[in-house]
């Protein structure tokens, strides 16, 4: 090999060959005859392994790396911690400084030690722009960079906005020290995991929306018990926070420094809702209306072997209706017929018969505003939604057909206009097996006695006397 392929072949850098031989034929021509091609090869080496470890981004840092290169936003600076050297009596105490710098495509603590711990409790400021070298690797919240050598940079600007007080929709990627006023629009329970080191964590979510838009807070250890503590609708402001991101969203994180604090003030939250009647498969919306009907809670075995459940609700509003099923903690929602209800983050999907259904999740949110409003000729808001929708459209609602009264004491739904007695088929898929059967079939829910043995999801039709709303079997098949 001649003198550029021998320098190349030693280079730590990714370049290929073509571009070294490129570059050292530039150099050469730069210095004007002053150096040979392996003069400028071996100048070249130098200048690259200069800028190795260089990043892109801070997205580019993974643990197990060298060394790495990057300038970013100091956006918070942590408290100055001291420590006892394992086996060193002797030795004065260690000290650290854990700071949070982010660029546009996220963020990352590094971590200052001793007199370079010292040096940035005097000097650093939120805001400023460092230029930083440092070993990443894995910390206790994700990668962490150890610095090396840090200095600051006044020429590189970094697009990440630092405010008192944040709006949803001020919330970037990277931000940390985020205080954050809203209303909670959900709440989820507390759930526990184990770590790699063996302890044990909890963590838990709430929902808070303010006007311009709604974020998912995420409760770690010691913060997750505020899920229990504070009630949807409480106006509150985060304290603290730092920005994650999940699945392609924003997310707000707190830690042992944070604190969800309740606030006299009233956040306004108004999501821009779709109409029921434009709907399409595949689409991920918020919608609101008045709950026309509300089927009982149901559990089932998932092929793990654990247990879940889901409730089968229809929500209306002035453009039509649509069943939305709640699973998992949503099934617990306290929600009933006659509640107007705002549904977030729900997945439009395929139903029965050819008709679309909603599907709320864990991403989901359920917020129960209240009960309809009467209307001056004392319908409720239910009935007004109802429009001039033919009878035959409204669904069966209650485990039995009958637990959602209508003033006359009839039961809500396609059951109404049949006479009691009136012997009818029913032909439906099984969303509960057992006594009373249920059965939908897309629009409506029909309570079904009898002694057939069924299973879920299977549809079968059911043919007998329909009795204060229940249908009494005399043939299943």
């Amino acid at each position: 090999m001649g003198a550029i392929e021998d320098v190349h072949a030693d280079l730590d850098a990714e370049v290929s060959l073509e571009e070294f031989r490129e570059a050292v034929e530039e150099k050469v021509a730069q210095m004007g005859g002053l150096a040979d091609e392996e003069t400028a090869a071996m100048l070249i080496a130098h200048e690259l392994d200069e800028e190795g470890g260089e990043v892109n981004g801070i997205a580019d840092i993974e643990p197990g790396m060298e060394e790495v290169k990057f300038a970013a936003k100091v956006v918070g600076i942590g408290d100055l911690r001291t420590f006892e050297r394992d086996g060193e009596d002797d030795q004065e105490d260690g000290r650290v400084l854990n700071v949070e710098v982010a660029d546009e495509t996220g963020s990352v603590r590094i971590t200052f030690w001793d007199k370079q711990a010292d040096a940035g409790v005097e000097e650093l400021e939120v805001g400023e722009v460092l230029r930083i070298a440092g070993r990443p690797k894995e910390g206790y919240n994700g990668v962490e960079v150890n610095v090396n050598q840090v200095e600051p940079d006044g020429e590189t600007d970094i697009d990440v906005q630092i405010q008192d007080t944040y709006r949803v929709e001020d919330l970037s990627l990277g931000l940390s020290d985020v205080n954050l006023r809203g209303k909670v629009l959900d709440t989820d329970s507390i759930r526990t995991f184990s770590r790699d080191d063996g302890s044990e964590g909890q963590v838990s979510n709430l929902k808070v929306g303010d006007p311009t838009g709604r974020v998912r807070v995420t409760l770690w250890d010691e913060q997750a018990e505020l899920a229990n503590e504070i009630d949807a609708g409480t106006s509150v402001e985060v304290v603290d926070g730092y920005v994650r991101e999940r699945d392609g969203d924003l997310e707000l994180h707190l830690g042992s420094r944070g604190a969800v604090e309740e606030i006299d003030e009233d956040i306004e939250y108004v999501p821009e809702t779709a109409d029921i009647d434009g709907l399409e498969i595949g689409e991920t919306v918020d919608i609101s209306g008045v709950v026309r009907s509300a089927d009982p809670k149901r559990t089932f075995d998932r092929d793990d072997g654990s247990e879940g459940q889901v409730r089968n609700i229809r929500v209306q509003d002035s453009t039509g209706d649509l069943r939305v099923a709640l699973w998992g903690e949503k099934a617990d929602a306290d929600v009933g017929p006659g509640d107007e209800v705002q549904l977030a983050d729900l997945e439009i999907q395929d139903g029965w018969q050819d008709d679309i259904e909603g599907s709320a999740g864990w991403q989901s949110t359920v917020t129960v505003l209240g009960e309809a409003d009467a209307d001056s000729d004392g319908e409720t808001g239910l009935d007004a939604f109802a429009g001039d929708a033919d009878s035959s459209a409204s669904p069966a609602g209650g485990d039995s057909g009958g637990d959602s009264a209508t003033g006359d004491g009839a039961t809500a739904g396609t059951a109404v206009a049949k006479e009691s007695d009136e012997e009818i088929e029913f032909t439906g898929t099984v969303v509960q097996a057992g006594d009373p059967i249920i059965l939908d079939d897309g629009q409506e829910t029909m309570s079904v006695s009898a002694s057939a043995d069924v299973t879920l999801g299977e549809k079968i039709t059911a043919r007998g006397q329909l009795r204060d709303g229940k249908l009494d079997a005399d043939d299943v098949f």
